[in-house]
């Protein structure tokens, strides 16, 4: 996953677009654009984002509009949105915008210093959770891996206890494993190789090999008869 953050930065006028890519830029971050709230929220159906720049008044959906829509997502619901405004910033407006999940308020025109600050700390925050999130999925493939071992290991355990022939092979019939019973009946020698195919009869392999196949190429149960 890339280290960078998708910001999306949503407003109907273009010309505020290109102001905040201008101030947003040198933060080195993606930024996305979207012109209306129905759009950005088809953005958000297709990418996650670390956070929404979101203009409040646009025609159609407006910006409470889009973020409460945006809240009562699962996928989207933490995403935090910092809302853009050019109208009163009256007690009324602001309880609404955090009403709808807004973590911030700014009004417009906008201080680029600040904007670009405020912006940096949820840049941090998402990458601290993107940490956690790596440093999770990392534990659990590793104890995956431990799982699988455990239970090869006590296959193995098991099938060198056992009076029978135990061999297994990849899905390509390669043989990954056979166990001491193998030798002991064959006689080849440990560090020769231990393919189906060298214990044989020269009579039968043919018919064994073409039924091998067959099964590696059905995945049905590999049963057949065959001398050594």
């Amino acid at each position: 996953m890339s280290d960078r953050a998708r910001i999306l930065l949503v407003d109907d006028r273009p010309e505020n677009l290109l102001a905040l890519e201008a101030i947003l830029e040198p933060l080195g971050q993606e930024l996305v654009r979207a012109e209306s709230g129905e759009e950005a929220l088809r953005q958000l159906l297709h990418g996650d984002f670390a956070l929404i720049l979101l203009d409040v008044q646009m025609p159609g959906l407006d910006g409470f509009e889009t973020a409460s829509l945006v809240k009562q997502r699962v996928r989207t619901r933490h995403v935090p949105i910092i809302f853009l405004t050019a109208i009163s910033k009256e007690a009324e407006h602001v309880f609404r915008g955090y009403g709808v999940g807004a973590v911030d308020y700014l009004m417009k025109p906008l201080d680029a210093q600040v904007l670009q600050a405020k912006v940096t700390v949820f840049i941090d925050l998402w990458r601290a959770k993107e940490e956690a999130r790596r440093s999770v999925e990392l534990l659990g493939e590793q104890e995956l891996a431990t799982e699988r071992r455990e239970s090869e290991e006590r296959y193995r355990s098991l099938a060198e206890a056992l009076p029978q022939i135990i061999w297994t092979s990849d899905a390509n019939g390669r043989t990954t494993y056979v166990n001491e019973r193998w030798y002991e009946v064959t006689g080849l020698d440990r560090d020769g190789t231990a393919e189906l195919a060298a214990v044989i009869h020269p009579e039968d392999r043919r018919a064994t090999s073409a039924r091998w196949r067959e099964s590696l190429s059905s995945g049905a149960v590999f049963e057949l008869e065959y001398r050594v």
